[in-house]
């Protein structure tokens, strides 16, 4: 999806208070970001399957609609536009 101005003027924002940081403080949230990014889509995944698996209103659908929101949560984040 296309960032419309508004969303490109907070990520610019956010971009240069960023690079105001220490390069190790930057550098230690980059990483992090992008080991939750990397790992919360699979986590989704997993959980979901694992419900499936098991059946209707098992203890793991709750897990998977915690998941869910937070991979909803991330996807709002203009944080890796800056990173």
């Amino acid at each position: 999806m296309a960032m419309n101005e508004t969303k490109k003027a907070k990520v610019a924002a956010l971009r240069t208070e960023m690079r105001k940081l220490d390069p190790e403080t930057y550098q230690e949230i980059r990483q992090s970001y992008y080991k939750i990014a990397d790992e919360l889509r699979p986590l989704v995944d997993a959980l979901e399957k694992a419900d499936a698996d098991l059946g209707p209103d098992g203890p793991l659908l709750e897990e998977h609609y915690i998941f869910c929101e937070m991979l909803d949560r991330l996807n709002k984040s203009l944080l890796g536009g800056a990173v």
